[in-house]
């Protein structure tokens, strides 16, 4: 080998020795930072369901509470419109109605939900009966009732109150059609029953009632007519209605003092007048001296 360049490569190491430097470590190479998972959505818990057994005993629920209750008003109803009017006792009415399965609480709280309900009425011995809109059981006490309602002037009697009060109630209103009369309210077009009086019927003229027909009066008050029928000449509505009271008129307290009033002489006893002065007694026409 040639010696010059064993002499410059000799020259190269003690320069490169003499020359200070810094190893950079070689890392390895790290692992890629994980991506976040996606998260999982979490779900509220989820009730139970409920199965048609265990619902039936829940103590909490007010919806099957007042359902049971529902279900036995209306059973009551139907056996009041078929004529069993007889009382029941809470077994039987479960019975009838098919709910023995009920739980404990709410065979405790029904007797207490039915004293508590309108349609429901509780005999002494704690039994239990539909409670009508009115006591009417056949015809003849219908027909009572419209007369007495008639005389009162209540008016008439719903007929959804008459179909829940009174047993076979549309063969006793087909048998009882000529002594009654239907109208139909204008505002809900419920119909109403009333009485046929047959006395109060009479003949009238047909142009009066087409010149009844046609007066409108809706529109006008008690005040109104009057006025009007004072302008026609016709003053006989006076003499009707209910008269108001007169109210008395306070009188003014006076404020002027009272004066009074001397005694006045009894002049029917002039004759016999008598006075004492100076003891003596003096008398018209004689003087008498002590």
């Amino acid at each position: 080998m040639d010696p010059s360049l064993l002499r410059e490569r000799e020259a190269f190491k003690k320069r490169a020795m003499a020359t200070p430097t810094v190893e950079k470590k070689i890392r390895p190479e790290s692992a890629p930072p994980p991506k976040d998972e996606p998260k999982k959505k979490i779900r509220p818990p989820t009730a139970p369901k409920l199965d048609a057994n265990t619902y039936k005993t829940m103590a909490g629920s007010s919806q099957y509470r007042f359902g049971i209750l529902a279900k036995i008003v209306k059973h009551m109803r139907t056996r009041h419109q078929d004529g069993d009017d007889h009382p029941l006792n809470l077994d039987e009415i479960l019975d009838e109605t098919n709910q023995l399965d009920i739980g404990t609480s709410v065979r405790n709280w029904l007797p207490e939900a039915l004293q508590n309900n309108p349609k429901i009425e509780v005999s002494p011995e704690g039994r239990f009966s539909f409670k009508p809109v009115y006591k009417i059981k056949d015809g003849k006490s219908l027909l009572r009732l419209l007369k007495q309602h008639d005389l009162k002037g209540l008016g008439g009697v719903l007929l959804d109150d008459v179909l829940e009060s009174l047993p076979h109630c549309e063969k006793v209103l087909k048998n009882r059609a000529s002594e009654i009369v239907y109208i139909t309210r204008p505002i809900d077009k419920k119909k109403i029953l009333f009485y046929n009086d047959r006395t109060a019927n009479f003949a009238i003229d047909e142009e009066f009632q087409k010149l009844w027909r046609a007066v409108t009066v809706d529109a006008m008050d008690d005040m109104k007519i009057d006025e009007y029928l004072e302008k026609q000449g016709i003053m006989s509505m006076r003499d009707h209605g209910l008269k108001k009271p007169a109210i008395p008129k306070r009188k003014k307290p006076q404020n002027k003092k009272r004066q009074f009033k001397k005694p006045r002489d009894n002049e029917h006893l002039a004759d016999v007048l008598q006075t004492y002065e100076d003891n003596t007694l003096t008398q018209k026409g004689a003087t008498v001296t002590g």
